[in-house]
């Protein structure tokens, strides 16, 4: 009864005092804990992806950011959910992260989760219904059909 009463009084004192409280410490929290970043090291300025462009794209621009890293795998895993925001920011916090052992792991569970943003290619009825907006000039209507036309499967032929 007395060792039942300590565990009680222990739930309530960290209910109520915030301490003890599991998986909150930095162990717990930081991608990575156990790699440290160069005294020197500038973060660079990641393009941000937020889930609805292309995987691939955004993992080559982020590697070419990290020249000043150099090789090591587990500081590019660190450093990778600072060039992420909003779905994909949420899907990166929320997973295992022990379960990468390696960049390639962790690249191919992201291109996993987003790789519909490739196979989702437009189509030509796409383009042939895209109108030009309200508040649009015709020179911006005219570049956003440009880009949209450059995504179009199968091509457009010129």
């Amino acid at each position: 009864m007395a060792e039942e009463l300590k565990k009680l009084s222990r739930r309530v004192l960290s209910v109520v005092g915030g301490k003890g409280i599991e998986g909150l410490n930095y162990k717990d929290l930081c991608i990575q804990p156990d790699i440290e970043l160069p005294d020197d090291y500038k973060l660079p300025n990641f393009k941000i992806f937020d889930g609805a462009s292309d995987p691939k794209a955004h993992l080559r621009t982020y590697y070419d950011k990290l020249i000043a890293v150099g090789k090591n795998e587990q500081i590019h895993i660190k450093l990778f959910m600072q060039s992420l925001t909003g779905d994909a920011l949420l899907w990166y916090i929320s997973q295992n992260l022990k379960k990468w052992s390696n960049w390639v792991s962790m690249a191919s569970d992201f291109m996993d989760k987003f790789r519909f943003n490739t196979e989702n290619a437009l189509y030509v009825f796409y383009i042939q219904n895209l109108n030009k907006k309200p508040m649009e000039t015709f020179r911006e209507y005219a570049t956003r059909w440009r880009s949209k036309v450059a995504k179009v499967r199968p091509p457009l032929e010129e």
